[in-house]
């Protein structure tokens, strides 16, 4: 495996330009946390003119509501949900300025399409390593929607948080690649 990368968040264009699929990225900054409902709301107030809770230009999400925190804990269990589910509202979210999004699982045809025409990239985090994951939080302060419990949009701090590029701002897309690699040929 090839050793991560020590990234800032939020990510340059510079930085966005030199990534490729496959990159190992140790992420360290601010990223929000949002999910499905989360993101039906955002998209929303974007289309009625709305100001979000958060400055979505630059920005980094993370597909995650998390576990309830153990005593003495900040945060509980924080691993990625399926990146599929918030597919109807990337694009949106990808052309108002985000840059990044981090989950796991393929993304629908349209967000890679947005992905490559705005410049952005899409981040996998291992599944199953919510516990692990967890470590690299530093702070989470929810900001908006509350109501939601563990699907309230989170702004996190993070330090070394392993991620994966899976698609890149050029289409590159490790997925494909990787099924690519070992399909046996006639």
């Amino acid at each position: 495996m090839a050793q991560a990368r020590k990234v800032e968040l939020p990510l340059s264009d510079r930085i966005l330009r030199e990534l490729r699929a496959g990159d190992n990225l140790l992420l360290t900054g601010t990223m929000c946390a949002a999910r499905d409902v989360a993101h039906k709301r955002i998209v929303e107030a974007l289309q009625q003119g709305k100001s979000l809770p958060f400055d979505i230009k630059g920005a980094a999400i993370y597909y995650m509501g998390p576990s309830p925190a153990r005593p003495g804990r900040l945060i509980g269990s924080a691993g990625p949900t399926t990146s599929a589910r918030m597919d109807t509202y990337t694009p949106c979210l990808i052309a108002a300025g985000l840059k990044a999004m981090i989950g796991k699982g393929p993304r629908a045809k349209e967000v890679k399409d947005a992905l490559v025409q705005h410049g952005a990239v899409y981040l996998g985090a291992v599944g199953g390593a919510g516990a692990l994951l967890s470590q690299s939080i530093k702070k989470s302060v929810v900001v908006a929607y509350d109501e939601l419990g563990p699907e309230a949009i989170r702004l996190l701090e993070v330090e070394d948080f392993p991620v994966t590029v899976i698609n890149d701002i050029y289409g590159g897309d490790l997925y494909e690649e990787g099924k690519a690699r070992y399909r046996i040929k006639p």
